[in-house]
């Protein structure tokens, strides 16, 4: 209860306070003149003038409320080192009780987690939305078990919103030493073939470390080892690294362990470069004119990414003659510039409807396979040339072409169908129409047939004739369209088809992009999902385990999306580089920037957060001693004070916040009592003035 005096004037206020003033002046002048009975006169119009001030006590009826306590626990990745886990564990467990029996106070624990974002670890913003509720007067403090590496300490205590003590209770030991690798410059992007450079260096801290000592320092590339050397302490270093392939190319650094060292997690930095390729340069020989003679060129030519090299033979060599050069309408094909000198300089070699003249000698072919061999690419658009003498066939390419012409070109009409391999094989999955039967594009009316001695049949013709093949040879591919009528997809006979994606695919498929490769394990990240996907052309993957950057594993389950494409996902909680396996395969991503915060500086410290405590009377100290066992502090409550914390004690503020349930009023000078005053100084004075 809380009892309080009010007044409800019963007349104007300027009224009354004229009233007062008048009273005053009379009074003064009553008792300056000596009047018989001045003071009952005064007595008489102050009870008139507190009459109309309507006097009243109240009673309110308040019932107290709790205060709030946040105790916000650090559960980001550096907490998981050593024994804090344990240690914080306890002491939530512990503090948690000890708050509980105290009366009027309720207690909100609060979990502060890495984010992802690479902003390492905010204790204070949880706080923040933990008690975004709470009015600030029924705060009663907070405490923070950590490891006190808080990256989101208020620059001073006013910005807290409350006023009310905050303790930090620290995990970790004061012993504890560490190395980790800083990385000073690291490139975004690189061409493929060139190297970038990438700085960085390696830092000792804590117990008995100093600078300019040797470490070992390991460089790989996608999980691979591809250089070592010998770094110092302290001392900035620079590593060239090679663009591999197109793509994240994932380049780790590891230094060799300290002895006795925290954790070996920040001995690693990981930086991803993605890969650029200049523009692919393709290879485009014409042979026999037909009527989709410029279907390759203006679908290369309409690719950004492509520089396109044409040329048509029309002018075999045995045509040199003795007309002038300013005369000539045609040119000699520059075989040996192209398939001698510069072939190694295309991605690839596209024989369209190619035939046999004698322009390339039989060296040539044999360099061609060569360079097929060696990593890279061809492919033949065939019609009637390949099953007739001047077939393609019949020169040293043929070991590395996965279908022999039997002779026969069959000539009818049928719908071009997705064998079953080419429904998971990701150059010919979800082609549009050919989810109906037959498939919704146009017919073609020419085939080669052929019998398949190697690689995989995607698209089938009359009789199951294999329309499109691919293989793979040595480092290359080749791959062989086996019928010169896709032209009419491109010119929208009976509606036309998917040439444009069909044909886009399978020359990036023979240039080796890897979102296109038939058997793939490739992990991405999808918001805060991590999302893993198998692509394959047979019936079942294996379990997939994935791998955070703390070494815990876990088994996702995996679903077929599409045929041949399976997904999965978890996740990404922690900050640093996932590592994905299915038993045969392996593949990485790296979560967060290059150079996370939580991993900056992982020792234990109470420096950071001692500040903010002090500045609001509370304190950061250890829960471990020098010997390692645990040392809890007592929870007592208090009032308002300047310090809540002690030798072995911490205090909490009991705020005196309540809620309002009801107030009780009693008028003084309305009623029987407020009458009876005023009748008897009216009576007094009257008395003692006549006499």
């Amino acid at each position: 209860m809380v009892w309080s005096l009010s007044f409800d004037p019963l007349v104007p206020f300027w009224a009354l306070t004229a009233g007062i003033v008048i009273a005053v002046f009379l009074a003064l002048l009553t008792g300056y003149l000596r009047l018989r009975g001045w003071f009952l006169r005064a007595l008489t119009m102050a009870l008139l003038l507190f009459a109309l001030a309507n006097p009243a006590i109240e009673r309110e009826d308040r019932e107290p409320l709790t205060s709030v306590v946040a105790m916000v626990v650090d559960k980001s990745q550096s907490q998981r080192l050593a024994d804090r886990e344990q240690t914080t564990d306890e002491a939530t467990e512990s503090i948690k009780k000890r708050i509980d029996a105290l009366d009027g106070f309720e207690l909100r624990i609060l979990e502060a987690r890495n984010s992802g974002t690479g902003n390492g670890t905010e204790v204070f913003q949880t706080l923040s939305n933990g008690l975004a509720d709470v009015p600030p007067e029924r705060v009663g403090g907070a405490v923070i078990i950590t490891d006190g590496q808080i990256h989101d300490i208020p620059e001073n205590a006013k910005a807290l919103g409350f006023d009310a003590p905050v303790h930090g209770l620290i995990t970790g030991a004061a012993d504890e030493r560490d190395r980790r690798i800083v990385l000073e410059k690291a490139p975004r992007f690189g061409l493929v073939g060139s190297e970038q450079t990438v700085t960085l260096s390696v830092v000792d801290q804590g117990r008995g470390t100093g600078p300019g000592d040797q470490v070992v320092l390991t460089v790989k590339r996608d999980g691979d080892v591809v250089s070592e050397r010998i770094a110092r302490t302290g001392e900035k270093i620079e590593i060239p690294v090679a663009i591999a392939h197109g793509g994240d190319n994932i380049f780790e650094f590891e230094a060799a362990p300290l002895e006795g060292e925290l954790t070996p997690l920040n001995n690693r930095a990981v930086v991803t470069i993605d890969g650029i390729r200049e523009n692919l340069r393709v290879l485009l020989v014409s042979g026999s004119p037909h009527a989709g003679e410029r279907t390759w060129r203006n679908l290369l030519k309409s690719d950004a990414s492509v520089d396109l090299v044409h040329f048509t033979i029309l002018r075999p060599p045995e045509k040199q003659d003795g007309t002038p050069i300013n005369q000539l309408s045609l040119i000699a094909f520059p075989t040996r510039e192209l398939f001698s000198v510069k072939i190694d300089e295309f991605d690839l070699i596209i024989f369209d409807r190619y035939v046999r003249r004698g322009v390339l000698p039989m060296l040539y072919f044999d360099n061609i396979a060569r360079y097929v061999r060696d990593g890279g690419a061809v492919l033949l658009a065939g019609g009637p040339d390949y099953a007739e003498g001047g077939s393609l066939y019949r020169t040293p390419l043929a070991p590395i072409l996965p279908a022999r012409p039997t002779g026969t070109i069959l000539e009818q009409p049928f719908h071009a169908t997705l064998a079953n391999l080419g429904e998971r094989h990701p150059v010919t999955r979800g082609l549009p129409g050919a989810e109906q039967d037959p498939p919704a594009w146009s017919r073609w009316f020419r085939a080669v047939d052929t019998e398949i001695d190697a690689g995989h049949t995607l698209m089938s013709g009359p009789s199951e004739t294999p329309i499109l093949v691919l293989n793979r040879e040595g480092e290359g591919r080749v791959a062989m369209l086996l019928s010169d009528h896709v032209w009419l997809w491109a010119r929208g006979f009976e509606g036309g088809g998917p040439h444009v994606p069909l044909l886009r695919r399978l020359a990036h498929w023979l240039m080796q992009e890897p979102d296109l490769e038939e058997e793939a394990l490739n992990v991405s990240l999808r918001g805060p999902e991590l999302v893993v996907e198998r692509q394959t052309l047979g019936e079942s993957v294996n379990e997939v385990t994935v791998t955070s950057p703390t070494g815990d594993s876990n088994v996702i389950e995996m679903t077929e999306q599409d045929p041949g494409l399976w997904r999965g996902g978890l996740p990404a909680q922690e900050t640093g580089l996932w590592s994905v396996s299915d038993g045969e395969r392996n593949a990485l991503i790296h979560v967060g920037p290059q150079n996370p915060r939580e991993y900056t500086d992982v020792l234990s410290t109470t420096d950071l957060l001692q500040p903010v405590s002090e500045a609001t009377g509370g304190t950061a100290q250890r829960l471990r001693d020098v010997g390692g066992d645990l040392d809890l502090p007592r929870v007592v409550s208090m009032r308002q004070s300047a310090n809540y914390a002690g030798n072995g004690w911490i205090g909490l503020k009991a705020t005196e916040a309540s809620v309002l349930n009801g107030v009780d009023r009693y008028p003084l000078m309305i009623g029987l009592l407020g009458l009876a005053l005023l009748l008897g100084a009216i009576t007094m004075t009257w008395y003692r003035e006549g006499r």
